[in-house]
């Protein structure tokens, strides 16, 4: 999947991000909060970092520092309107995924360039989209 649309509004708390397949045409939104959303439009418009690390730059620098490699980010699960997403990490052979909302996986997906891959499970697209 790919970060396709970030649509800030200012008269909603709510803002909303599209994700489409790379290779296909569902797409699907996600509302997040404004933070969210300003962070990863932020760093979409703007790949440089900042001259302070925001709090998703903190979440890779300590990633870093343990010695862990940001992977990828999959989006597992939907359940009552609710996303549910993990940051992969690898750390020598030892996969290690941590529990996250969509929203700051995906900010810290779009803090490296090229962005990290983002993945969505299958179970997920079908509920969201309809098809398969």
């Amino acid at each position: 999947m790919q970060l396709s649309r970030i649509i800030i509004t200012e008269i909603s708390d709510n803002q909303v991000i599209y994700l489409k397949e790379v290779d296909g045409e569902r797409q699907f939104p996600i509302l997040i909060g404004i933070f969210e959303a300003t962070s990863i439009d932020r760093r979409v418009k703007s790949p440089a970092h900042p001259p302070r690390p925001l709090t998703h730059d903190l979440i890779v620098n300590i990633a870093e520092a343990l010695g862990a490699e940001i992977e990828s980010v999959v989006i597992s699960e939907l359940h009552d309107q609710t996303y549910f997403a993990q940051l992969r990490l690898r750390r020598g052979e030892e996969l290690i995924e941590i529990d996250s909302r969509p929203s700051d996986a995906i900010a810290v997906a779009v803090t490296f360039q090229p962005p990290l891959p983002i993945y969505v499970a299958e179970e997920v697209l079908e509920k969201v989209t309809g098809k398969s």
